[in-house]
């Protein structure tokens, strides 16, 4: 018996997250059980089952965690400094997300861009 193909809903606000990233350039890949945007290599934001995942930095970590419907990431029970998840609530308007993406970009933009090493010749 063969099973019936199954087909998974789009993800809203990676359409949304795309749209807000405007001509910024960027890739996507698939972590968390998301889509995670990264600039320069380095995670900036991404989806998940649970919200937003933004990445802060240690430094801004505890004010954004302090705003309305942000809480630290954790990840197998462990908390995940630097990192925010931010409930669906927290994201309803196109200036909620720019401001989540916002924070996001300050910090990464503060990071070296990641340099994939090189394949060996064998």
């Amino acid at each position: 018996m063969t099973k019936p193909p199954t087909s998974v809903a789009p993800d809203p606000m990676v359409a949304r997250l795309r749209a807000a990233l405007g001509k910024r350039v960027f890739t996507e890949q698939k972590m968390f059980g998301g889509t995670c945007f990264m600039i320069n290599g380095n995670m900036l934001i991404g989806t998940s089952k649970r919200g937003l995942l933004v990445r802060v930095g240690k430094d801004a970590h505890a004010a954004a965690a302090s705003l309305p419907h942000a809480s630290t990431m954790e990840m197998g029970g462990r908390s995940m400094e630097g990192y925010i998840r931010v409930a669906p609530e927290g994201t309803a308007t196109d200036a909620d997300l720019a401001g989540w993406l916002d924070r996001a970009l300050a910090f990464v933009g503060t990071l070296a861009p990641k340099v994939k090493p090189a394949k060996k010749r064998a």
